[in-house]
C-alpha cells in the first residue's frame, strides 16, 4: 500500500471533497473545494468519483513523498487548477492530464504562477474518515479532513487501496481549460435586497473594478474600490447567506460568500455570483482585478447546463 508523507506543507494544503450540505441550520457550512470546477476534473482524470478525497493547495504547494514497497503498483494521479511549477522527481509534471507515481518517488510544488489554488488527486482517494458525511476540512470548526486542519510537516496520509470502476480520462481539452480558467469577470443575478439600493447601484457595480484584499480567505472575498451604499439605513434581520452573495457591509465595500462562509448575516445582499462562476472564486488571488457583469436568471441557469455539457464533452473527446 503506497502512503504520501508530507515534507513541506505549503500555505495551507487541506483535505477536500465536494463538502458536506444538510447543516446550515446548525450553523455549519458545506466547505469543500473552493473551485470545485478543476476539484472534479482533478478526480475524473484519476478515475474517481467526482467527490472523492483530494488534496487542495493554495498559493504555495506541498512537497509530497510517496511511500511504498518497490513491487508496488504505480499510483494514477492528476493535478489540475493553477500551475504550481510541479516536479516529480525533478522532471516537470503537466497539469489536466494523467500521472503516474510509482514508490519512493517525491512530487515537490512551488508557488502558483497563474491562480490561487492546485489540486491533487489519486487513483481510489486518500483514506479519511467522514465527519457529517463529508471528508472536507473545515478550518473554522476544526473538523473535517486531517485532523481538523491543514496539512503539517511529516503528516502521512494513506491512500485507499479499494479499486473503483470509474472511466477515466487521460486529459481535458486546452479549449475547455481556457474557458473555465478565466476569472477577471464574474456573473451575477440581482439579490435579495437589491431594491434597498439605488435604482443605478446594480449599473455602477458592473461598471466599476474591484480588487481582492489580502483580508480574504476561505469564509469570504473582500474587495475594495469605490463604495455601493444602500438608499436607507434600516438593520436587516439575520437570515440565511449563500454561496456567491454579494454582501454590502455599512463601508460600503463588497464582500463574496465563500466556502466557509457563516450560515447566516445581516448585510444586505446586492446580488450574486452565478453558480457557473462559483469556481472562478476558488482562482482569485489578493490584488487580482474582478469585474461584475449582469445575467437573467434564465441566462444563469442555461449558462450552467452548457458548462456541464461541455465539462462532460471536453472529458470524452481526448
Amino acid at each position: 500500500m503506497i502512503s504520501l508523507r508530507v515534507l513541506a506543507p505549503g500555505f495551507q494544503t487541506t483535505v477536500q471533497d465536494l463538502g458536506r450540505f444538510g447543516y446550515a441550520h446548525l450553523g455549519i457550512s458545506a466547505s469543500g473545494a473552493a473551485d470545485s470546477m478543476a476539484f472534479r476534473i482533478a478526480n475524473r482524470l484519476a478515475g474517481n468519483d467526482e467527490n472523492t478525497p483530494a488534496l487542495e493547495m493554495t498559493l504555495t504547494g506541498s512537497t509530497l513523498y510517496f511511500e511504498g514497497m518497490p513491487n508496488d503498483a504505480p499510483l494514477v494521479a492528476a493535478l489540475t487548477g493553477s500551475d504550481f511549477l510541479a516536479q516529480l522527481d525533478g522532471v516537470p509534471v503537466p497539469l489536466w492530464q494523467a500521472i503516474s507515481i510509482k514508490p519512493g518517488q517525491t512530487l515537490r510544488m512551488g508557488g502558483t504562477t497563474s491562480g490561487a489554488r492546485c489540486y491533487f488527486a489519486v487513483r481510489s482517494g486518500l483514506r479519511i474518515a467522514t465527519t457529517l458525511g463529508s471528508a472536507s476540512t473545515h478550518l473554522l470548526s476544526h473538523f473535517g479532513g486531517h485532523l481538523g486542519r491543514a496539512l503539517k510537516r511529516g503528516d502521512v496520509l494513506e491512500i485507499d487501496s479499494t479499486e473503483k470502476a470509474e472511466e477515466a480520462a487521460t486529459k481535458i481539452s486546452s479549449e475547455f481549460v481556457a474557458a473555465i480558467s478565466q476569472r477577471a469577470t464574474l456573473r451575477i443575478t440581482p439579490g435579495p435586497q437589491v431594491d434597498w439600493f439605488p435604482e443605478s447601484s446594480l449599473r455602477e457595480l458592473c461598471s466599476r473594478a474591484y480588487l481582492l484584499t489580502e483580508a480574504s480567505n476561505r469564509t469570504g472575498l473582500r474587495l475594495t474600490g469605490d463604495t455601493i451604499l444602500p438608499s436607507h439605513n434600516d438593520q436587516l434581520l439575520t437570515e440565511g447567506a449563500s454561496l456567491g452573495a454579494v454582501q454590502i457591509p455599512p463601508d460600503g465595500q463588497p464582500i463574496i460568500v465563500f466556502v466557509e462562509q457563516q450560515t447566516t448575516g445581516g448585510y444586505p445582499k446586492i446580488a450574486n455570483v452565478i453558480a457557473a462562476d462559483l469556481h472562478r472564486l476558488g482562482q482569485l488571488r489578493p490584488r487580482d482585478q474582478v469585474k461584475f457583469e449582469m445575467v437573467t436568471l434564465e441566462q444563469a441557469r442555461t449558462l450552467l447546463m452548457q458548462q456541464e455539457e461541455a465539462l462532460q464533452h471536453a472529458l470524452a473527446m481526448v
